[in-house]
């Protein structure tokens, strides 16, 4: 009997992980833009590719929360404003870790840059628009950020 209670917890348990991690987690880019108009990317520290900063939105915290704390861990920038929806970008393998569905938000900056998590992000730098750099980006970044430069609204 014990043992037929032990595995009907157990299916039980397996069920309800299952559920939990079988949904996208929400997260978030922030495409920060410096009063002088340069866009801050970070230099992210597991694959050494540029970035928008940006991550997972915490429980019982809502996005535009999440863009003011990620702004501020990876950049120590503060937000003054979000300017505009850039797009939802959830395709199954823009992340290489997991499943997410990030929302990509414009954002007006301002303070110091400084590394404030340094177990993520090795640099911070702003660019203009016509020294952004030319290699490809982490995750699906490049294409955030050329949907950005482009105007467009993307749902993707």
């Amino acid at each position: 009997m014990a043992i037929q209670s032990t595995r009907s917890i157990w299916r039980f348990g397996q069920t309800v992980l299952g559920i939990i991690f079988r949904h996208p987690i929400p997260g978030t880019s922030i495409i920060p833009i410096l009063p002088d108009g340069r866009i801050v990317l970070i230099r992210r520290r597991d694959n050494g590719r540029w970035a928008l900063p940006g991550g997972m939105v915490d429980w019982g915290e809502d996005v535009p929360n999440a863009v003011r704390r990620e702004l501020m861990e990876e950049t120590g920038l503060d937000l003054i404003r979000i300017r505009r929806l850039v797009g939802v970008y959830s395709a199954p393998d823009r992340d290489p870790r997991i499943h997410s569905i990030c929302i990509v938000v414009e954002a007006e900056v301002q303070g110091k840059m400084q590394v404030q998590d340094d177990l993520e992000v090795m640099e911070i730098q702003a660019f203009s628009l016509d020294s952004l750099p030319p290699e490809q980006m982490s995750h699906d970044h490049s294409r955030q950020l050329e949907d950005y430069l482009k105007g467009l609204t993307t749902l993707a």
